[in-house]
């Protein structure tokens, strides 16, 4: 009798907790799955949830950069456009977007490498491979201002996938991106930073 009764016991624990194992999992419908955005073939997928955000640029590294950048999606990415003053007269700069949303650094460090979730060589948006976060260079006038008109590709804005951009940092390069060198294009120091923000 006590020999009968062990396998039955054991096998109602076992299904106890395959049944509780079953009520406690996500809905596959409803919930997003631990693995949701991670990797290139999830971030192909995703879209924008977000319409648009604000980037605050402020002085880093001693110097007098600053500017407010507005950003949009697009089909196939982020634009973004603004004014961004305190720069060398007719100068060339990069400007990338940063892994964190960290500018509390007071050369802009903390906001990490550039975004960079597919693991991408760096280089220009329009000639194949690149890093999410790279953007084509901006150039100042003569007074040290730059119109912003630049275009992150391969990114969303909001719903938290890997390729979002909303919360990673901006950052204005003291030098121009050369677009060849590796992972960051040469652009020297950080000369301000601002962090991507949603604004509806």
């Amino acid at each position: 009798m006590k020999t009968a009764t062990l396998p039955l016991a054991l096998a109602a624990a076992v299904s106890a907790l395959l049944l509780g194992a079953c009520s406690t999992a996500p809905d596959a419908g409803t919930q997003p799955r631990a693995d949701a955005g991670q990797g290139p073939a999830a971030a192909a997928g995703a879209t924008s949830t977000a319409q648009a955000a604000r980037v605050v640029l402020a002085p880093a590294s001693g110097s007098l950069v600053s500017g407010t950048l507005e950003l949009r999606p697009t089909g196939n990415g982020v634009h973004l456009r603004g004014e961004i003053g305190g720069l060398g007269p007719n100068g060339t700069h990069a400007i990338h977007i940063h892994e964190k949303g960290d500018c509390s650094a007071a050369d802009a460090s903390s906001a990490g490498g550039h975004f960079n979730p597919a693991g991408a060589p760096h280089g220009k948006v329009d000639r194949g491979a690149h890093h999410a976060g790279d953007m084509d260079n901006i150039v100042a006038d003569a007074e040290g201002v730059a119109k912003v008109d630049v275009h992150a590709s391969g990114v969303t804005l909001g719903g938290g996938a890997a390729n979002d951009v909303a919360g990673k940092a901006v950052i204005v390069h003291a030098a121009a991106d050369d677009y060849t060198t590796q992972p960051t294009g040469n652009a020297g120091g950080r000369l301000a930073c601002g962090v991507i923000a949603v604004t509806r």
